[in-house]
């Protein structure tokens, strides 16, 4: 029996609502015993780790994560992401279909399988809601469901006929996996590469209106409300998102949402240098949408922090602001981000970030043996050094480094990360 000992350590944990100093036992992989002060006989041949002045949480599950794998593989594969992932505390991801091609079949789900156990951590797929993502007909959904995948997304793409969204979100709930929508209408954000708004208008750039993201969550939220089926946002961005979703809860209707760390970290002015690495999609918004996040991450409007991690080639991120593709990398920074924005600055508790980070995603796809440190859960672990400070580096064990937050200095930096009791990662 293989164990392991982490002793002296700041256990957070949302389920079971604990934040004190205890012990962790980890027998054969999963979690045996969590206690103040576990001995163990001398000869017992136990690894021990201390982490005394140091945070244990569950480990992190990122539920939108581009792994580029079909198509891209220069910019990433399943196994870079995987060692990138736990760089960031992350042991479970769930991958994006926008792939090439699509993840629209058992076939590649298949495929996808078995090149994920060479990954490091727990990597699960979302099939694409419609055949191609071209949404014009649904793919084979129930067959990909048999195959294991955790949610069905045509990320990167909204569904923009009704009809087949219906049908989607009765088939998503029938089959108890989240239907995941990039709230989007493409007919409003034509060809926009920034938020419409004071820097639009001193650049002359061409801009994305608000209203591209917020009549689509609108609009979604009723479909969810018609269909009594359960809907997720993705990279919810405006403030008039958070308030519908928030309303939307209060109705009683079974919508959650995710947000980024570049949404509640970043504004529309860090995109006025025209750095490349500031591009993403939704946009970088306005102040007074960043506050609304804040609030939103604090009183349960919304439910998970994800990175939408979008690696993308040097060569490409180094073309002009106009063509360059929209995106950036976010699994090695997500959680120094959220410590040094959200929880050191007293906008949500530890417990409240181990339940956006971990908990609520692992619940929403399923994985009832991870978010969590209580005895029989998956011993899925990150320790955390809260306080030392440290400088996102140029280079990321990613493939790719297209980051905004290059030198920036944080605090919060996992300092090892288990899978299964494993350690797959010790900086």
């Amino acid at each position: 029996m293989t164990k392991l000992l982490i002793k002296n350590g700041t256990v957070i944990d949302a389920r079971s609502n604990k934040a004190e100093k205890l012990d962790i036992l980890i027998e054969d992989g999963k979690i045996a015993r969590l206690s103040k002060n576990i001995s163990l006989k001398k000869d017992s041949g136990i690894k021990i780790i201390q982490a005394k002045g140091k945070w244990i949480i569950p480990g992190i599950v990122d539920m939108h994560v581009h792994t580029r794998e079909p198509g891209g593989e220069k910019s990433e594969t399943i196994e870079s992401a995987s060692k990138a992932a736990a760089a960031g505390g992350i042991t479970s991801i769930l991958a994006m279909p926008n792939t090439k091609p699509a993840m629209d079949s058992p076939e590649i789900i298949k495929k996808l399988n078995i090149r994920a156990k060479k990954a490091i951590v727990n990597v699960f797929f979302s099939g694409a809601i419609s055949a191609k993502r071209e949404g014009t007909k649904l793919s084979a959904i129930k067959a990909m469901h048999k195959e294991g995948i955790r949610a069905i997304s045509d990320d990167g793409c909204a569904l923009m006929d009704k009809d087949l969204l219906n049908k989607a979100l009765k088939l998503s709930k029938k089959l108890s996996i989240p239907l995941l929508e990039h709230c989007e209408d493409p007919h409003i954000s034509a060809d926009g590469v920034i938020n419409r708004g004071k820097v639009s208008e001193r650049l002359n750039i061409s801009a994305i209106a608000r209203e591209a993201e917020i009549f689509i969550v609108l609009r979604d939220i009723l479909a969810a409300a018609s269909t009594r089926s359960p809907l997720h946002i993705q990279h919810a961005s405006c403030r008039e998102s958070v308030e519908l979703l928030r309303c939307a809860k209060k109705s009683g209707i079974c919508v959650t949402a995710e947000v980024c760390p570049h949404h509640f970290t970043l504004t529309e002015e860090a995109a006025a240098s025209l750095d490349t690495n500031f591009k993403m999609n939704p946009p970088l918004r306005t102040r007074k949408d960043l506050a609304a996040i804040k609030k939103g991450l604090k009183d349960g409007a919304i439910d998970v922090i994800a990175s939408d991690h979008a690696p993308h080639l040097k060569s490409e991120k180094k073309k002009s602001f106009i063509k360059a593709p929209f995106g950036i990398i976010g699994l090695e920074t997500m959680l120094p981000l959220t410590i040094s924005e959200l929880v050191l600055k007293k906008v949500i508790s530890k417990k409240r970030m181990v339940e956006l980070l971990c908990l609520n995603p692992a619940m929403l796809l399923g994985l009832k043996s991870k978010g969590s440190l209580m005895p029989g859960m998956d011993a899925d672990i990150c320790v955390i050094d809260p306080l030392k400070k440290i400088s996102v580096p140029q280079k990321f064990i990613s493939k790719s480094s297209n980051s905004p937050f290059i030198g920036r200095k944080l605090s919060g930096w996992p300092i090892l990360t288990l899978v299964a009791g494993k350690i797959i990662y010790k900086r």
